[in-house]
């Protein structure tokens, strides 16, 4: 039973970033309460293999509720945050509030569409269990559908596939639809044969992956290529309907598109009347602390930090992770009578993507594997980042699964009536 004798520290968003600082504060003597709108954590980098049907949901997400129940000083609220009483310290969810003498803000980021918003309808992105599962329908669907056309021409726009953006999540998106059509679906249809189907990936940049190096972002393109995809870079989208994607190059019809092209921050500056950057993240102190309010932390993807050579953090699970954990034990200092002077220091395990079947890039430092290797790699780290020992075995044994049989274990179609 926690007691309101405690400071109350309260955190919004049960992502890497707010999981980690509610474990860091396990030992103080806080009264820590967790708001989040979704009763479950997800594991966001894996969502286009939900989206792909390479895994089910319940692989990738972990009840909130089981990840706290050991500890005893917290408390877990499904909770959707309209907004912050900076002055009167408070959360506020709807009718109710949370007062607080500590604020941790984990929000995250949400999709980007460059001031179309009308774009999110029919080129939804991957940020919550709900888009994969969304787009997994759209994908089945455009190949049942192309099934039963008649035309010729509505037969090839239902078998071409648009993914908009060309960094790690497109990249991942665009190899894993290739393989999906190329070698999970085929055999299965007897009017159409899925692997005639276009996967096209669309990158305003002169290339894809920019954060890597160019040698492995000339990989990752030849890597695509060889799969079939048709990667289309330095080209920008002018135009997203429910029959295609406009560009500067031309039109191209299409019955299913995937957004993967940027992200803007939720309105966590707007509750708190913060400086904020171009994609909307606050601009925090050192210590990862609102300007002017010591007592409010912003952390995650949702903060906009510097590392100590002037370069941005990136949006990235180790980064939110280290976020938690840093602000977490000062927090705890706090409470504990201390004064923690040290800055938040980022450090950079490298950037990793795959790129489909035995094919991955992997960058740290001035290490470079691509490959095979990087494939393992990725593997590896992807399933030491899951929560919970039952969804790493699950996922390790799926992914084996996969990689020996070409199935797709997942292929659900729910909610057909739904577009």
């Amino acid at each position: 039973m926690l007691s309101s004798s405690l400071p109350r520290v309260v955190i919004i968003g049960g992502g890497f970033a707010g999981l980690e600082a509610m474990k860091a504060l396990a030992k103080s003597r806080a009264d820590i309460t967790l708001l989040d709108r979704r009763n479950h954590h997800c594991f966001q980098p894996l969502l286009y293999q939900v989206a792909t049907a390479a895994l089910s949901p319940a692989e990738i997400a972990w009840p909130i509720r089981a990840i706290a129940a050991r500890q005893a000083n917290a408390r877990v609220l499904m909770a959707d945050v309209t907004g912050i009483d900076v002055v009167g310290r408070r959360v506020l969810a709807g009718p109710s509030s949370y007062p607080y003498d500590h604020l941790i803000v984990a929000t995250g980021v949400t999709h980007s569409y460059f001031g179309h918003d009308d774009w999110a309808t029919v080129a939804p992105g991957l940020k919550s269990i709900e888009d994969a599962t969304t787009l997994r329908r759209r994908l089945l669907l455009a190949f049942e559908h192309a099934e039963l056309a008649e035309d010729d021409a509505e037969r090839k726009r239902l078998l071409t596939f648009v993914i908009v953006g060309g960094g790690p999540t497109g990249v991942e998106m665009a190899g894993a639809v290739a393989e999906l059509a190329r070698h999970a679906l085929a055999g299965e249809f007897r009017r159409i044969d899925p692997r005639t189907a276009r996967i096209v990936m669309v990158e305003g940049g002169p290339r894809v992956l920019p954060a890597f190096p160019e040698s492995l972002s000339a990989y990752a393109q030849s890597a695509l290529e060889r799969m079939g995809v048709d990667v289309q870079t330095a080209t920008m989208v002018q135009g997203c309907d429910a029959h295609g994607v406009g560009t500067d190059k031309g039109r191209i019809d299409a019955a299913t598109l995937v957004w993967a092209a940027g992200v803007e921050a939720t309105p966590v500056a707007d509750w708190t009347q913060a400086e904020r950057d171009r994609a909307g993240r606050v601009k925090v102190n050192r210590d990862l602390s609102l300007p002017g309010r010591p007592e409010i932390f912003v952390i995650g993807d949702v903060a906009s930090v510097q590392t100590s050579d002037g370069q941005p953090v990136p949006g990235i699970a180790p980064a939110a992770k280290q976020m938690g954990r840093y602000v977490g034990k000062l927090i705890a200092a706090r409470i504990a009578g201390q004064s923690p002077t040290a800055a938040f220091a980022y450090r950079h395990y490298g950037e990793l993507a795959t790129v489909g079947r035995k094919a991955a890039v992997v960058s740290f430092g001035r290490i470079r594997i691509r490959g095979f290797i990087g494939w393992l790699f990725w593997c590896l780290a992807h399933v030491y980042f899951l929560i919970g020992v039952r969804n790493r075995f699950v996922v390790a044994f799926s992914w084996l699964w996969n990689y020996v049989t070409w199935q797709r274990g997942a292929r659900l179609i729910t909610n057909a009536d739904e577009t």
